[in-house]
């Protein structure tokens, strides 16, 4: 795949660029592994969204910036290169606005993706359960017809953000009588109403942006459900390769990265491990590329994304392994690489399970690549 940016994708880098040099010398946020998903400023978020890059794909007719999933990519790059704070759009904007404009009514986009453009509203995914990881046609969580709405009941685990978040993106069991992927439904749910109750998971090094998620009897409206009632797996199935088929898979350690190009120094060794990731991120950037001309071109990028995702997360896990080499056992807890390698170090094993196990992810290659 040849990769050549147009005159119009320069001038979106060219902005992007700015705007972060802007921010930077401002002392808005300092670069950090991970920031996509962990590094929460709503502010942030609301500069973004006044400049049209929140939504920058969506239909120009609900208020999106109308351009391609290239085109994100081309501004998503540089914003995850600098380390900066996206968590409170983030997954409204790559996931679960697209989702509304995929299958929800009129009434629900009119609802819904006004406030996500504006930076107001945050959303988080509630996916996996205590018993459903991977697997998510084994999900338990209810959601019953009640009355004009719903009553939902159950427990979702592994939420990230979910106690900055005004909505979860809920996968329930509507039909437990439906087999195991014929029964799911999309609803979403306010975590403020009343019922639902959020728990801290904090990682080994003490963070918290993990939660679980209790439902106990949560009354929801009827519009909570997005699409159609028992079409819930279809529905997720095709919103997961936009998940897997971001640059985010190969750029969370990327402030380590750049911190070991500034260290490799005169070392042969040293070189050649640097050049042999140097290459492999770049054709793990070509792959995700090329999974973003897939979707433009109309159909989601399932084993696209799938193959994206496994290649780059293995790579990722190889920064910080080589990071961890090079600075020895006693350093990765000693601010090592700008003190970029420990807090990579804790999550690097996390790449290659969240959006999808890479064993699982595999399985998607050889059947939906591959015919086997």
């Amino acid at each position: 795949m040849e990769l050549t940016f147009t005159d119009e994708q320069l001038a979106l880098r060219a902005e992007v660029a700015a705007f972060l040099a802007e921010e930077r010398a401002a002392g808005s946020f300092t670069p950090r592994v991970d920031a996509w998903i962990t590094g929460f400023d709503r502010g942030f978020t609301k500069k973004m969204a006044a400049r049209g890059w929140v939504g920058l794909t969506w239909p120009t007719r609900y208020g999106g910036g109308g351009r391609t999933y290239v085109d994100r990519l081309c501004m998503t790059e540089l914003l995850l290169a600098a380390g900066a704070p996206l968590a409170a759009h983030w997954f409204a904007d790559r996931q679960m606005g697209p989702s509304v404009l995929a299958h929800g009514t009129e009434a629900q986009k009119e609802r819904y993706l006004p406030e996500i453009l504006a930076g107001e509203a945050t959303y988080c995914i509630g996916m996996s359960e205590p018993q459903a990881g991977s697997d998510l046609a084994a999900v338990r969580t209810r959601a019953v017809r009640s009355g004009s709405g719903w009553l939902v009941t159950g427990h979702k685990v592994w939420t990230s953000l979910a106690q900055h978040s005004d909505y979860i993106y809920l996968l329930a069991r509507t039909d437990p009588a439906a087999e195991r992927h014929d029964g799911l439904s999309e609803l979403i749910v306010p975590l403020r109403s009343e019922g639902v109750t959020i728990t801290p998971i904090h990682d080994m090094s003490g963070a918290h942006h993990f939660n679980e998620i209790f439902f106990d009897d949560v009354f929801v409206d009827g519009d909570a459900l997005i699409g159609t009632e028992g079409n819930g797996w279809r529905q997720i199935t095709g919103q997961l390769g936009y998940e897997r088929a971001g640059l985010e898979r190969i750029m969370s350690t990327w402030a380590l990265f750049e911190a070991m190009r500034a260290e490799v120094g005169d070392d042969e060794r040293r070189q050649e491990e640097l050049g042999a990731l140097e290459a492999a991120a770049r054709v793990a950037r070509l792959l995700v590329f090329r999974a973003a001309a897939v979707a433009d071109s109309g159909r989601p990028p399932d084993h696209e994304a799938a193959m994206a995702k496994v290649f780059a997360t293995d790579i990722e896990q190889k920064m910080v392994e080589v990071a961890s080499q090079w600075a020895g056992r006693g350093a990765r807890t000693a601010g090592a690489f700008g003190g970029h390698l420990a807090p990579a170090w804790l999550i690097a094993p996390s790449f290659s399970i969240r959006g999808g196990t890479n064993e699982v992810l595999r399985g998607i290659v050889a059947r939906r690549a591959l015919g086997l």
